[in-house]
């Protein structure tokens, strides 16, 4: 699972990843044509290209918003064994380029339309509310602890649209933020901060309070032919051995999670 798109874009858009050779003209071929297919999907988008967007744009939205303390809550179970949640860099090496320690942690609960069915039922009643956002692409609890710096850097898929649910969010807010193109953004608990990722951005949390957001990916609306090639790409993605390679990490992150879970082992909020 893990971070659906943003880890392959980031090993795209760094040329860091250690493809294998059955990929490795695709990948190059993506990484080198990047740009004239977000060039091409905007020409076809069925919504603004702007670096961000209004939640009212997306019919789901507002469920979700409305429900967002119970989310909260399920988050909150999961986090009283924070340690045992995995760090993005230790299922994604290429996100070593974003984050130099273990400060940004996800649990995922879908990744690249694949329910992770342990977390599913850690988590029912998000996993039940997620469900409904029409091509869900990928959502997950997304942990960033105190002092924590995510250096600059965008995803490159257009095809893509990302979208953050505050949760838990720092008493000091105006200390927790993010920045997309040359906008400075701060998370709400209970509302949407929905961007375009390829869009360059950077997040900081200089607060001594953990932010907890549920952090969804769903397909960008486009026209034809852009949503057929849209598809072809993410699924080429989703069954690529890069994603097979971070399911693996998963299932090793599957057994230390259980084994906290089991042994009552708790961390401070």
């Amino acid at each position: 699972m893990a971070t659906s798109a943003q880890m392959e874009n980031q090993a795209l858009s760094t040329g860091q990843a250690d493809s294998p050779p059955d990929r490795s003209l695709m990948f190059r071929w993506l990484q080198a044509n990047r740009h004239k297919l977000n060039d091409f999907a905007s020409n076809y988008s069925q919504i603004p290209n702007d670096p961000v967007l209004d939640p009212a744009l997306f019919d789901w939205a507002g469920e979700l918003a409305a429900n967002w303390e119970t989310i909260r809550d399920e988050a909150l179970a999961i986090y009283r064994h924070k340690d045992a949640i995995p760090p993005i860099r230790e299922i994604s090496p290429d996100h070593k380029g974003i984050v130099a320690d273990d400060s940004w942690r996800s649990f995922f609960l879908v990744g690249y339309r694949n329910e992770v069915p342990e977390n599913i039922a850690r988590a029912p009643r998000t996993a039940e509310l997620v469900r409904k956002i029409p091509n869900l692409n990928s959502a997950f609890f997304s942990i960033l602890a105190p002092g924590a710096h995510l250096s600059r850097h965008r995803g490159v898929a257009k095809a893509l649209i990302t979208a953050h649910l505050g949760l838990v969010i720092p008493t000091q807010s105006h200390k927790c933020r993010m920045e997309v193109d040359d906008q400075m953004l701060h998370w709400k608990p209970g509302e949407w901060t929905i961007f375009d990722d390829t869009y360059e951005h950077e997040v900081w949390n200089d607060s001594d309070e953990a932010r907890i957001i549920l952090l969804c990916q769903v397909d960008r609306p486009l026209r034809a032919p852009a949503s057929w090639l849209a598809a072809a790409l993410m699924a080429y993605i989703r069954h690529s051995p890069f994603v097979s390679d971070v399911k693996n990490r998963m299932a090793d992150w599957e057994v230390i999670f259980a084994d906290a879970e089991g042994r009552g082992e708790m961390n401070e909020a």
